[in-house]
């Protein structure tokens, strides 16, 4: 069930290790792949250049320990060659991120729907569950319209679907609270949101005990781009626990230290005491940054940097270092929205993504409590959970 990266993946390789195996994938929606479709803004962000295992389940915030084993035999290196041995390049970009070479998620799209008409496999879009239960040797799927289906093996990739997970309780499997994760954040700063538009090649943002660096963006309604991301979803339980109304430490110069920073400012004031500060932006920051960053630190519009004192210099190194903004709640990041929770995984067995109380059930993608933030990652995922699960699922005797 779930017409998505996992399912597809799942089924088409399902078929493919055994093509004796009769496939059905069952899509609530009118249209299946909806995400793929969507993501890396229309191009499918597919995986990350990271090929290394231990280093790849860093930026999985939850599912790290679990996902090893698997990367290590299912990771980005053995997806690049999956979807070239089919005719589909893939290109890397110079943040990591890779994409289809045509630059358009049609292109997977397009694979995965002429994989599964050529192997045979049933796709029935529109289709919402209702309910599905153990019976003997076989699963009982019941659909909203009021048919049943019976099937010896069951594969749940359907994200965080409440109603799968209802019923995933009645089957005694522990199933971890979901919290968003990858938002952005809201700040009521009238002066900070004048500034939309501007970035920062790098950042640091964070929050007692949790820190991320990375790209920073202003936005019209607060603060986002990767380090904001990041810290969203490494954070994503501790920020629900606070409703999310928190206090951001951002620090627009984590490559610079404290002492290097105010060596810098004094340096420029020796060399250039008669400029005038407010029109002499510094660090490479834009213009309209530089006059917000002024007025926080109380220098007046006319002042020179003679005039620029000890007080001036402690207030610029804070405000690059460790300016602090009110967060008042969060906002979705596009159509990338994901979720922290699901079925926990220490219900799963990471040879097959098999329930181990309940062989011959099989789950990979969101619905498990995996996350990971922006770049590809939780694609790969969905990729080695549903390879997984077809390895499963076709050493199973029908």
């Amino acid at each position: 069930m779930g017409g998505g990266a996992a399912g597809f993946f799942a089924a088409i390789n399902t078929v493919s290790n055994n093509p004796d195996l009769r496939v059905l994938i069952i899509e609530k929606n009118k249209e299946a792949l909806q995400k793929v479709k969507v993501s890396g803004g229309g191009r499918c962000n597919v995986t990350h250049d990271c090929f290394q295992a231990s280093e790849l389940i860093k930026n999985y915030p939850r599912g790290k320990e679990f996902l090893l084993k698997p990367f290590e035999r299912f990771g980005p290196n053995e997806t690049i060659a999956w979807f070239n041995n089919r005719g589909v390049g893939i290109k890397k970009e110079a943040d990591g991120r890779m994409f289809p070479a045509s630059n358009t998620s049609q292109t997977i799209l397009d694979l995965f729907h002429d994989e599964v008409k050529r192997l045979g496999i049933e796709l029935r879009c529109s289709e919402r569950v209702t309910n599905f239960e153990k019976e003997e040797d076989s699963w009982k799927i019941d659909l909203l319209k009021g048919e049943s289906l019976r099937t010896g093996c069951l594969m749940l990739a359907t994200g965080s679907d409440r109603t799968i997970w209802e019923s995933l309780k009645k089957l005694d499997l522990e199933i971890v609270a979901p919290v968003p994760s990858l938002f952005t954040f809201k700040i009521e700063d009238e002066e900070l949101r004048a500034l939309a538009g501007n970035s920062f090649l790098n950042s640091k943002a964070s929050i007692p005990d949790i820190e991320t660096t990375g790209p920073a963006l202003i936005t019209h309604w607060g603060m986002s781009g990767p380090s904001i991301l990041k810290l969203s979803a490494f954070a994503a339980r501790e920020l629900e626990k606070k409703n999310y109304v928190f206090k951001l430490k951002m620090d627009f110069l984590p490559e610079l230290s404290d002492k290097m920073v105010l060596e810098h400012l004094k340096n420029f004031q020796t060399d250039n005491p008669k400029k005038k500060v407010l029109s002499t932006p510094l660090f490479d920051l834009s213009k309209r940054f530089w006059e917000f960053l002024c007025k926080r630190s109380n220098v007046g519009e006319f002042q020179n940097w003679s005039e620029t004192g000890k007080k001036h210099f402690k207030l610029f190194q804070d405000n690059l270092k460790k300016m602090v903004f009110d967060v008042t709640g969060k906002s979705t990041f596009k159509e990338e929205f994901v979720t922290a929770g699901g079925v926990a995984l220490s219900e799963v067995n990471p040879d097959t993504f098999e329930v181990i109380k309940h062989p011959t059930l099989f789950m990979a993608g969101e619905v498990l409590n995996i996350d990971a933030i922006t770049g590809g990652f939780n694609f790969q995922a969905a990729w080695t959970g549903g390879w997984h699960v077809a390895k499963g699922i076709s050493k199973i005797k029908t």
